[in-house]
C-alpha cells in the first residue's frame, strides 16, 4: 500500500471523510510551496493536489487559469516544482498528488519524470488529458515506481466505462461534479446525487468529488454521497487574498466524524 491507500484506509476505519485541497505551484512564488503544503496539513488536509502551471489548461476554470499564468510569470517549471516537493517531504507527511498535463511530462521525459517524482515523494498523478486507451505510455513506469495514477470520471461517463476506470486504480476515483471546467459554483446539477450514488456502487476504490465545491455546506452535502471532496478554486482564491483563517474554518469540516 502506498501513502494514498494507507490514508484512505485510516479514514474508513475512523469513519471520516477526506478533504483534498488543490494549490497551484508557483502562484505567489515557488518558494512558498513548502510552507503552503505544511500549512494545509496543519489545517487538516487529507492529501494535497499540487497543480503544474500549463499554457493550455483545458480542464481549468478562470481562477486556476489565472493562478497558472501568475505561476508561469514567476518562472515556475515542472523540475522546480519537483525539487520543492522533495524539500517539503522533510516536514509534510500527508500524500502529495501532482496534477499535470501530458505535454510537460513529454518535454521532461517520461522515464525521468517518473523517477524524479518518486524520489521527491510524490504519491500520485492526475493527468486530465490522458484517456485510459493511451495509459500504456506511462502507467507501467508509474506502477513500477508505486505512484498512483488518479483517474477521472464525469457526469457524462457511461456506467460501464466508470466500472472499467475504477477497476484500474488503487488510490481514489476523481469524480467531476459538473459538466464543464473548474470554478466556484453556488449550485449543482440535479442529477449529481444519483450520479455519485451510482459511482459509489460500482467503484472498487474511494470516490472523491471535485470541481466547483466552495462552501462548508456543499462539502457536507456532497460528502454524504462520496468519500470526500477536492476543493481547488476556493483554496487558490483564499491563498491569493491571504485569508488563512477563513481557509482553516473551511477545512475544519475534515476533522468532523462522519455518520454516513
Amino acid at each position: 500500500m502506498n501513502r494514498i491507500e494507507k490514508t484512505f484506509a485510516a479514514l474508513r476505519e475512523n469513519q471520516k471523510k477526506a478533504f483534498v485541497p488543490y494549490i497551484m505551484a508557483g502562484d505567489g512564488g515557488l518558494e512558498t510551496l513548502v510552507d503552503r503544503l505544511a500549512l494545509l496539513e496543519k489545517f487538516g488536509a487529507t492529501a494535497v493536489e499540487v497543480g503544474v502551471p500549463f499554457s493550455d489548461p483545458v480542464a481549468d476554470g478562470p481562477t486556476i487559469q489565472r493562478a497558472g499564468l501568475r505561476a508561469l510569470a514567476n518562472g515556475t517549471t515542472l523540475r522546480g516544482i519537483i525539487q520543492e516537493i522533495e524539500k517539503a517531504r522533510k516536514v509534510v507527511s500527508i500524500p502529495i498528488i501532482l496534477m499535470t498535463y501530458l505535454n510537460p511530462i513529454y518535454s521532461y521525459g517520461i522515464a525521468e519524470f517518473v523517477r524524479d517524482i518518486r524520489n521527491a515523494g510524490v504519491d500520485g498523478c492526475i493527468i486530465p488529458d490522458l484517456p485510459i486507451e493511451e495509459e500504456k505510455i506511462i502507467v507501467p513506469e508509474l506502477e513500477a515506481a508505486e505512484v498512483e495514477l488518479i483517474r477521472l470520471v464525469t457526469l457524462t461517463t457511461p456506467l460501464e466505462r466508470i466500472k472499467t476506470i475504477s477497476s484500474r486504480g488503487k488510490g481514489f476515483l476523481y469524480t467531476v461534479t459538473v459538466k464543464g471546467i473548474t470554478g466556484v459554483r453556488n449550485e449543482y446539477d440535479a442529477e449529481l446525487t444519483n450520479f455519485l450514488k451510482s459511482v459509489k456502487e460500482v467503484s472498487k476504490i474511494p470516490v472523491m468529488a471535485g470541481f466547483g465545491i466552495s462552501s462548508k455546506e456543499q462539502i457536507q452535502e456532497i460528502s454524504k454521497y462520496s468519500d470526500g471532496v477536492i476543493v481547488g478554486s476556493k483554496i487558490v482564491d483564499l491563498f491569493e487574498q491571504n485569508l488563512l483563517s477563513e481557509m482553516e474554518d473551511l477545512m475544519s469540516v475534515s476533522k468532523q466524524k462522519s455518520n454516513v
